[in-house]
């Protein structure tokens, strides 16, 4: 389970602790649903982006183990796509010190972005002035000096492509392969590729993955089509990627959204597909 997927529930809960959902409770839900491991998305732990105290750490750890629970990595959000220096200095420090937080976790990738979609800018808002060459440059500076304190600490810096400078498999793959290095790799986000034909985007990277987001659609011209399980599940097992497989549901804008029922319907839904795939 990706975290994310209780995203409101999370932030009601930092907000007002008698409203939606705390990050502890979340493991007793994945636990009665029986996923095999959890992704807790750092910015729903308490005092993001400062790190977590060792207490709450340990506590989150033990209790997961308890549950029968792996933690199959966290994530941060960043902006490496900027021009301002300070901010991607600043990014830099903040996946440094949640580097440390994942091995203390036991996480074995941390998961960072590259562009500034969730920020509701494109690269070139933030960027004005540069080419794509020049911003892909201070990437490869950044998530170089990143994944080198990744490799002191045992943890995996994984880029997810997030539909924004890293559209299509050939992008991700440039930035990956310039970054050249055992601890950089890629987290495929199954559901937001660019491109006429994502599954072959996917099919492209799937042998960097070091780990994955399985979504139920995907984005295409402005439309959500529905992601093709048994397809996917093909391409990744013919990948050996032989990881967890975090899902993620998202809040439709303007509809019903309930995590508690729809997250055991897509689970089983991929749990059928990765046995078809066998």
């Amino acid at each position: 389970l990706n975290a994310y997927c209780f995203n409101k529930l999370l932030n009601d809960y930092a907000l007002d602790h008698s409203q939606g959902i705390s990050l502890m409770a979340l493991l007793e839900f994945c636990a009665k649903n029986g996923f095999d491991a959890i992704d807790p998305t750092g910015y729903y732990f308490p005092g993001y982006p400062s790190v977590p105290t060792d207490d709450y750490i340990n506590t989150f750890k033990r209790t997961a183990f308890e549950y029968g629970l792996g933690i199959s990595g966290t994530g941060v959000r960043n902006n490496f796509t900027t021009a301002d220096k300070t901010e991607r200095a600043t990014g830099i420090t903040l996946i440094k010190d949640w580097i440390i937080v994942a091995a203390k976790l036991g996480a074995p990738v941390i998961r960072v972005f590259c562009d500034t979609q969730m920020r509701g800018l494109g690269w070139t808002d933030v960027a004005k002035g540069f080419t794509r060459e020049q911003v892909q440059a201070w990437m490869v500076d950044a998530l170089g000096e990143c994944a080198a304190h990744g490799a002191k600490y045992g943890v995996i810096v994984g880029v997810q492509n997030h539909g924004d400078f890293l559209q299509t498999g050939e992008q991700v793959l440039s930035l990956v392969n310039a970054v050249n290095s055992d601890w950089c790799g890629v987290i495929v986000d199954a559901g937001t590729f660019v491109s006429a034909d994502p599954y072959a985007d996917i099919a492209r990277v799937a042998p960097y993955a070091v780990n994955w987001q399985i979504k139920q659609s995907q984005a295409r011209a402005g439309k959500a089509v529905p992601t093709d399980l048994s397809k996917l599940l093909r391409i990744i097992r013919a990948s050996g990627y032989r990881g967890y497989l975090p899902i993620e549901t998202i809040a439709p804008s303007g509809e019903a959204y309930d995590p508690f029922t729809l997250l055991p319907s897509f689970l089983k839904q991929v749990r059928d597909a990765i046995a078809q795939s066998a």
